[in-house]
């Protein structure tokens, strides 16, 4: 399976993907997807525990002026060192880094070209890191691992494809996951 690697290192991510496939009759393309999260959209502060009756902050990094009620902060983390009249220095740290057993979610969608001989022909899959046919166009995935996309052309003409795949649209723990999710989750070994 020789396969274009695609990067994805911050999420939510939305990747499109429009070609064609199939010039030398039943053909297959692969991309393999390597996932690398460094960040999410958002940093938390703590692990969710109230101190002295305050609860901690999410920050939006992509709006910081969320909320009307407050100024927006600026975030100079050279300068909050030290405790300052009683007050400790704010503990940030990537939500990544406080989840056990951290699962993101990929989103599979094929949007088809609105020719429907044309999209009979034409399917899209996705694989796991083994090359093993995932059943769903979803899947949860350790947010360190990677997997493939599969475009399949079942016809000896050229075929146009439009597919949509969005990565951490959900992140959460293997442990928070709800029972009816559990069937689209990649085990990693």
């Amino acid at each position: 399976m020789n396969a274009r690697v695609e990067k994805v290192t911050a999420i939510p991510s939305a990747l499109n993907y429009q070609d064609s496939v199939g010039l030398f009759g039943a053909e297959n393309v692969y991309i393999k997807v390597q996932l690398d999260i460094k960040n999410t959209k958002s940093i938390y502060t703590d692990t969710g525990s109230p101190v002295n009756t305050y609860e901690p902050a999410t920050i939006d990094i992509d709006n910081p002026d969320l909320d009307i009620y407050y100024e927006a902060a600026l975030l100079d983390f050279a300068k909050d060192l030290f405790t300052e009249n009683e007050y400790e220095p704010a503990v940030l740290a990537n939500k990544i880094d406080t989840i056990a057993r951290p699962l993101v979610s990929i989103d599979l969608a094929n949007l088809k070209t609105g020719n429907k001989y044309i999209d009979a022909w034409f399917d899209v899959r996705l694989y796991t890191k083994d090359r093993k046919e995932h059943a769903y166009d979803k899947m949860y995935i350790n947010p360190k691992e990677f997997f493939y996309i599969g475009f399949h052309a079942r016809n000896t003409k050229r075929l146009p494809y439009n597919v949509s795949m969005t990565v951490g649209d959900v992140f959460t723990s293997e442990y928070n996951l709800p029972s009816s999710e559990r069937r689209y989750l990649v085990s990693s070994n």
